[in-house]
């Protein structure tokens, strides 16, 4: 008996160590406090979704909706929301199993399920119609969504979108640390549990080619609210759910006039994807930036606003 208890210490060290080691979550009402600002607001379905949404810019202006990317928050648009506010209404939500907003009800994080936030911000703010722009997986939503409502957008703007498939010859995309993780079962697992900093930093470093984007309180952003109750394991159901690949053949069928940004140095989602996106919409223009990564509103935000500023002033009706 002494034998067997001795030979179970290892076993039971090592489950503690594990146990200290993993990262815990982050308190929603700290992060409530941290992450909201006098423009936050939150909007809540019958079905007990709650998405977090910022109204700003002028009332008055066009209403643009901007929609983020994985593992992001609407904070990403705030370099837009501060060149572009003058002019035009910017309304920015966070996505199901992303920051405040935190888990689907249903974990339903197919593009029905984020549209289900969409949905809810325009029902919420009573928008018949709108522009509609979205960034990497949220320039998914933005397309498929364009897509599935053509009367009810305007003009849309596609920001290093994902859906694309690879072009003749090309390879998968290497990704960073955090989508190589999410891409088995394993790592899913893990990453419900040990999540450091420097893990996050590292994904965030890798997703951009202007590094000075990513400063300290930026990586505390993105690996705080990715520790909200729940979002961690919504990442683990959102990596593995099915992103109905054949739609992109119908995106030619979107009617919207459409804008295609990129950053020439994006590793997540080839520039290469722009010129299919062009290739495949009937009423699109495509613009690529020397020099920056997955996110060019915040890498470059001043000529990404300038250009959505002009594609604006040409297509939407007085």
């Amino acid at each position: 008996m002494k034998k067997l208890a001795l030979m179970a210490l290892p076993v039971v060290a090592l489950f503690a160590l594990l146990w200290l080691l993993r990262t815990p979550d982050t308190d929603p009402a700290a992060m409530m406090e941290k992450y909201t600002n006098a423009q936050s607001r939150f909007a809540e379905n019958a079905d007990g979704l709650r998405v977090h949404y910022r109204d700003q810019g002028n009332p008055n202006g066009a209403p643009i909706i901007f929609i983020h990317g994985t593992a992001a928050s609407l904070h990403t648009w705030e370099p837009l929301v501060d060149r572009l506010g003058a002019e035009y209404r910017i309304i920015s939500y966070t996505q199901p199993g992303h920051g405040l907003t935190g888990a689907h009800p249903r974990d339903d994080y197919s593009f029905a399920g984020m549209a289900d936030a969409l949905d809810l911000i325009a029902d919420e703010l009573s928008l018949d119609s709108f522009v509609l722009g979205g960034n990497s997986m949220g320039g998914w939503v933005a397309w498929r969504y364009a897509l599935a409502n053509p009367d009810d957008i305007d003009a849309l703007i596609l920001l290093d979108a994902s859906g694309m498939p690879l072009r003749e010859g090309e390879r998968e995309p290497p990704l960073n640390i955090g989508f190589k993780l999410l891409g088995t079962s394993a790592g899913r697992l893990l990453m419900q549990q040990y999540t450091p900093r420097s893990l996050v930093a590292k994904s965030a470093y890798q997703s951009v080619s202007v590094q000075s984007v990513m400063d300290d309180a930026t990586i505390d952003r993105y690996w705080e609210l990715l520790r909200i109750p729940g979002n961690r394991r919504a990442a683990a159901l959102r990596s593995a759910a099915d992103r109905e690949a054949a739609y992109a053949g119908r995106v030619g069928e979107v009617k919207a006039p459409t804008l295609i940004l990129w950053g020439a140095e994006d590793k997540l989602v080839f520039a290469s994807a722009a010129q299919t996106f062009d290739e495949r919409l009937p009423n699109s223009e495509a613009i690529i930036y020397d020099g920056i990564g997955h996110l060019p509103m915040e890498e470059a935000p001043d000529d990404v606003a300038r250009d959505i500023d002009a594609f604006l002033d040409q297509v939407l009706t007085p």
